[in-house]
């Protein structure tokens, strides 16, 4: 069985990770892997192939940043060459990223099944191009793999068959789990930032709806600047974080007041997540790294795909709208106990769960 996966971002290297490793197991199975170059500069990127053992892509197709039509018009036509070329038994697509959309809406064009991992989120506002890519790539996959119970019942809400809905688990659990110990092992990262175990913060801005709008994102940094006079804030700086920041006039405070770094590998953000006293993030991913690890979490967002997150308690939505409510929502939940330890998304056995399904076509 000849499978095509597609990856472009960082969140997609880590999750193929834990698959392409199984598939390496599978006499039977032969994994095509093709990178879009969505993320392409080291450290959002190759570092993570080398890290964490991924085999490196067979195709790479060097898309790059650009409008979102654009960039995803790119990685639909190139992917189609690929997909002619190869004519795979099915695509693979993770998440909810341009990427991820293009190589459905590739491997549906051309009658080629689709599998999509991570499917049934909703955060239900479709100004999020994000929740867009989600809703497209589940209502075009003939494999919808889901991480949890909240995302099954939304996808069988949503008019899709239970035939095609699988619930295997969260393959970012697999990762943590698999990786976890490592980071502890290997990474060096708190000594380098002379940080103290559970005595700092660790923060990830991105997403667009808070980096290209100017009070959202003053209200976020003032928030974190302020939060920095008691602990450190440590924020591996995203290039469009950098951008908007620059245009702002605001690198200058903040650069006095965070510990900013540059995006971290794999391992060096998973020990550093694992040792914080909470997280604060707009990320999807960060999102339950943090609950994976038994970390605190405040979502500077209006709203998460993983509810489930905040219904149990280990996740808190901190709207970004003005920087002295959110510091006092902050203090409040650093005051309160942690959330309930459920198990909600699955054994740490994903991967393995989706390639015997696969297997079977």
């Amino acid at each position: 069985m000849k499978i095509v996966t597609i990856i472009g971002a960082r969140p997609q290297f880590i999750k193929a990770a834990m698959v392409s490793r199984v598939f390496a197991t599978r006499e039977a199975c032969q994994e095509i892997l093709v990178h879009t170059g969505q993320h392409y500069q080291n450290n959002l990127s190759d570092i993570f192939f080398t890290e964490l053992q991924i085999p490196m892509p067979d195709y790479h197709l060097g898309v790059g940043s650009a409008t979102h039509g654009l960039q995803t018009g790119k990685m639909l036509a190139a992917i189609e060459q690929v997909l002619l070329k190869e004519k795979p038994h099915c695509l693979l697509v993770y998440g909810d990223t341009n990427s991820t959309m293009a190589g459905a809406l590739a491997g549906a064009k051309l009658h080629i099944p689709v599998a999509h991992v991570e499917a049934g989120l909703r955060s239900f506002n479709r100004k999020m191009p994000e929740e867009i890519n989600r809703i497209t790539t589940d209502h075009i996959s003939d494999y919808c793999f889901t991480p949890c119970d909240n995302a099954s019942q939304l996808l069988l809400q949503e008019g899709i068959s239970q035939n095609i809905i699988h619930q295997v688990g969260d393959v970012m659990f697999d990762a943590v789990t698999f990786y976890g110990t490592l980071a502890k092992e290997k990474s060096q990262i708190l000594s380098q930032l002379e940080l103290v175990e559970k005595q700092y913060f660790i923060c990830t801005i991105h997403r667009a709806e808070n980096t290209d709008d100017p009070k959202r994102l003053h209200a976020i940094f003032e928030t974190l600047m302020t939060l920095a006079d008691n602990r450190p804030v440590v924020l591996p700086l995203h290039p469009r974080t950098e951008k908007y920041l620059l245009k702002y006039d605001l690198m200058g405070r903040v650069k006095e007041k965070l510990t900013l770094i540059d995006p971290l590998g794999y391992l060096d953000m998973c020990r550093l997540t694992m040792g914080a006293a909470l997280v604060l993030t707009d990320s999807g991913g960060l999102q339950k790294e943090a609950y994976f690890n038994q970390v605190p979490c405040a979502t500077l967002r209006d709203e998460t795909e993983w509810v489930e997150l905040v219904e149990h308690g280990w996740n808190h939505l901190v709207p970004p709208t003005k920087s002295s409510i959110m510091v006092d929502a902050v203090e409040t939940l650093l005051s309160q106990a942690k959330g309930t330890a459920t198990d909600l998304y699955g054994d740490g056995h994903s991967a393995e769960k989706v390639v015997d399904i696969l297997q079977i076509l």
